[in-house]
């Protein structure tokens, strides 16, 4: 298996992110991935998808920016916080960060409303 076979659903993650500047080179044993995201969210949770593939330095460098743009999304029927995780971090347990980011306007992670803008770290 190739190590960008390995890493493949780091490199569709980082796509469904939108992430820009994507760059995926595979040389001197390690597979180097670049790119740029916009927010420390979003790379926190490319690291960890790293890291639950089993990637460590010795077969995966890195190299990912964060544009520091604020990220937002507006509630839809049939939104949850977990739902809205999974669509913009791959992971549905960053629902909690949602709800941390978006404090002062919730106060229940169960509770949204259509129509409401939130803010994703």
């Amino acid at each position: 298996m190739s190590l960008q076979s390995k890493y493949q659903a780091v490199l569709d993650l980082g796509a469904a992110m939108g992430a820009a500047d994507g760059s995926v080179e595979e040389k001197d044993g390690k597979l180097h991935i670049g790119g740029t995201v916009k927010t420390q969210g979003q790379k926190n949770a490319i690291w960890d998808k790293i890291k639950a593939v089993g990637g460590g330095a010795d077969d995966v460098a890195a190299n990912i920016k964060v544009t520091g743009e604020a990220l937002t999304h507006t509630v839809a029927s049939g939104d949850s916080l977990s739902k809205i995780a999974a669509a913009y971090y791959g992971d549905m347990s960053y629902y909690q960060a949602i709800f941390e980011a978006n404090r002062a306007t919730l106060s229940d992670p169960d509770n949204i409303k259509v129509g409401q803008v939130l803010q994703l770290p």
